[in-house]
């Protein structure tokens, strides 16, 4: 399984993000919970700030756009296959830009990509 970067991972389990990561980890995936604050899901560490990552495949986010235009470039240069835009995260001038620069970008559900077998 590829390792999935998931922005905005939240310790409380009534957010999407929370499900998210606890659906990838069932489904056998590697996942980097990154988020502002901390705690853990299943066990995963929520990690804050901007680490050093490697072999990053999937980018899933969850937070808004204007949150988003701290992390640009910090996740562009992870080098990620591909960018799922969660609903409400949809951000069309970082979608452009991640394509330009060979990023696969999905407007999807992560929840929904993993329950019907399209993760």
């Amino acid at each position: 399984m590829k390792k999935t970067l998931v922005l905005g991972a939240s310790p409380n389990p009534a957010r999407y993000s929370y499900l998210a990561v606890s659906s990838l980890k069932k489904h056998g995936h590697e996942i980097v919970a990154l988020g502002v604050k901390e705690g853990k899901i299943d066990g995963i560490p929520i990690v804050k700030g901007m680490p050093e990552l490697e072999e990053i495949d999937t980018i899933t986010l969850y937070i808004n756009p204007f949150r988003q235009e701290e992390y640009y470039d910090y996740l562009l240069d992870l080098k990620p296959r591909r960018m799922i835009f969660n609903p409400g995260t949809e951000n069309y001038a970082f979608m452009h830009r991640a394509k330009l620069e060979g990023v696969e970008v999905l407007a999807a559900c992560t929840l929904v990509m993993l329950s019907t077998g399209q993760y």
